[in-house]
């Protein structure tokens, strides 16, 4: 049927744990990207405090670290200040060309 998303049953390796997952067939690569970065952040946790720190530690951790890095593209990714620049430069010329 025309509108429906294809749904794809897979599983997820993410660190130490196999998870189920359904995904729309468009997503499957950054699910699995995602799941890859999880992973790829914990070993590196891991590997340098697995003797000083709790497993959950570490996991929080890689958590913090991974959504920080969101955090860090979702403010440059920020449009807002220069929309509001451009609107109040089109305003300036809008009325700049109904003086003549």
């Amino acid at each position: 049927m025309a509108g429906e998303k294809k749904l794809l049953n897979i599983r997820l390796h993410v660190y130490d744990m196999v998870i189920p997952a359904k995904v729309e067939a468009e997503n499957e690569p950054f699910y699995r990207n995602a799941a890859k970065l999880i992973t790829d952040t914990v070993n590196s946790y891991s590997d340098a405090y697995k003797k000083t720190k709790s497993d959950k530690e570490i996991l929080y951790m890689a958590m913090i670290d991974i959504a920080l890095q969101f955090e860090l593209l979702k403010q440059n990714k920020d449009t807002e200040p220069y929309d509001n620049i451009l609107k109040k430069i089109t305003t300036e010329i809008e009325e700049a060309l109904d003086k003549k």
